[in-house]
């Protein structure tokens, strides 16, 4: 027999905003939608419902309430979005996850519940994990969807119905426990059932003929007489490959044999797919319960094991099996397509398309980091801070062609520094110059290059740089700012050549 949990949350966009915003944890704020020319209240915070503010209310009346209440705009399916996040995280504790609109969730733990203790267990520690998590939430667990819904909501009582007892659990509830429709619940008032058990044993006719046939499918739903299905939330599978050792792995090359099986298997699903790893996580499950990790990245798309091998290869120093790894997890967390070159009939430049330099960067990202690997492409700007950006890519391409004409240093100060410089008229390069304590005798020279600051970015002089080769072969890149002033010319140092 199946069990389905409901889980009920009593606030649930006032508690998300509070996550997002720790700040607006004891203010009084509000959802509103326009509705009927009216500013509606959609959603209210718990300091907010002190108020007496709650859904429904119109927002010049909670203003008068409040004065300084603030008003946030309920976006349309956020609701729904905010849930299917949530149903996604809830698949940890049952495969079947469905979203029950507008304000709850619901599992079948049918054989999942003995994982964790047993049901009192397991949703004790599923309602724990989104109570610390910021969210206000009830749950009941029960036969059937029905008495989930209805006990997560209203029940007063233990929320876990024992199985063949939602009759027992639902002869104290109001009607709206029967998940119906307004007019049908005020109908039923009107008539003095304000509980279920008042009107469960009479003839269907009888509730057919005066309240609909909605009213006999939610009761039959609820007591488990009619079937009720669910629709999961479907989640995209991940690539991943898992690896269960006979024995307890430790060495060296016992890992580097099972990282090559597990690539082995993942390359060739992605392979199928046209796709490769961008990034990947190895996780090693030790004898002691702990889990060790290690992660590699690369800078385009590949499903190559030899490559991938020896990425993880330059990691296997930093996995600490102790006693001993009994299970292996990889996953490909990023992929991408795989772009196939076509090929030449002769042999050209590759470039950044070959894919040994892609390896090779990714080699050296594995040993010195990825963070100091560079490369950058033009900008349509003449001034030199602006002239160019970092790529996103290897793949990334710009229109924009560099400057060739006036050749660039590879190096550039982040910000250009001063210099102390003895040059003879105006124009003429300088004759030697002083950086960081150090004079520079110049040999060569080469300008000036006017470059014109962009005025319509920011006011300032022009500059006028110079290529300098000193007395022992180095070359800078210096400039002047401004027209020349005997007294007042201010130079500076900006770059170096290889």
């Amino acid at each position: 027999m199946s069990r389905y949990v409901s889980i009920y949350f009593s606030n649930l966009l006032a508690d998300y905003l509070a996550i997002k915003k720790p700040e607006l944890k004891d203010k009084v704020y509000v959802f509103t939608m326009p509705q009927s020319n009216r500013i509606m209240v959609t959603a209210s915070s718990k300091a907010a419902e002190k108020q007496g503010i709650f859904a429904n209310t119109v927002l010049a009346d909670a203003k008068a309430l409040v004065p300084d209440i603030l008003a946030f705009d309920d976006k349309a399916d956020f609701n729904k979005k905010l849930l299917v996040r949530i149903a996604k995280w809830a698949i940890r504790y049952s495969p079947i996850v469905s979203i029950d609109l507008p304000d709850g969730i619901i599992l079948d733990s049918s054989g999942c519940s003995h994982l964790l203790g047993g049901e009192a267990k397991y949703l004790e520690t599923l309602l724990a994990k989104l109570k610390e998590s910021g969210y206000h939430c009830r749950g009941a667990i029960s036969d059937t969807i029905g008495t989930s819904w209805a006990v997560a909501r209203l029940g007063k009582k233990s929320p876990i119905i024992e199985k063949g007892q939602q009759y027992n659990a639902l002869l104290n509830l109001p009607p709206m426990a029967l998940r119906l429709e307004q007019h049908i619940i005020q109908r039923l008032h009107k008539l003095g059932f304000d509980k279920i058990g008042k009107f469960v044993q009479l003839p269907a006719s009888m509730l057919r003929r005066r309240f609909g046939q909605d009213l006999l499918i939610r009761l039959g739903q609820a007591l488990g007489t009619e079937a009720e299905s669910l629709t999961p939330i479907i989640v995209k599978a991940a690539y991943e490959e898992r690896l269960f050792c006979l024995d307890p792995i430790r060495t060296r090359p016992a890992i580097e044999i099972a990282i090559e099986k597990l690539l082995e298997a993942l390359c060739a699903r992605l392979a199928k797919e046209g796709l490769g790893i961008r990034s990947a996580e190895l996780k090693g499950y030790r004898l002691d319960g702990r889990v060790t990790e290690t992660k590699i990245g690369t800078n385009q798309p590949t499903h190559q094991i030899a490559h991938l091998a020896k990425l993880f290869g330059l990691k296997i120093d930093q996995i600490e099996p102790d006693l001993g790894i009994e299970v292996f997890l990889m996953t490909a967390t990023k992929t991408e397509p795989v772009h196939v070159n076509q090929e030449k009939l002769w042999n050209g430049k590759p470039g950044l398309a070959d894919q040994s330099l892609a390896q090779l960067l990714d080699r050296l990202a594995g040993k010195v980091g990825p963070e100091v690997i560079r490369r950058y492409v033009p900008q349509a700007h003449y001034w030199p801070e602006r002239s160019l950006r970092p790529a996103v890519s290897l793949e990334e391409k710009t229109e924009i062609k560099w400057q060739k004409s006036n050749p660039r240093p590879m190096e550039m100060l982040h910000k250009p520094a001063t210099i102390q410089v003895t040059a003879p008229i105006p124009d003429y390069p300088p004759m030697n110059f002083r950086y960081k304590g150090e004079l520079h005798l110049i040999k060569k020279a080469d300008g000036p290059e006017r470059i014109e600051r962009e005025w319509w970015m920011e006011p300032g002089e022009h500059r006028d740089y110079y290529v300098l080769e000193d007395d022992k072969g180095r070359r800078y890149w210096v400039f002047r700012s401004g027209h020349y002033d005997q007294e007042h010319s201010a130079w500076f140092l900006h770059g170096f050549f290889a």
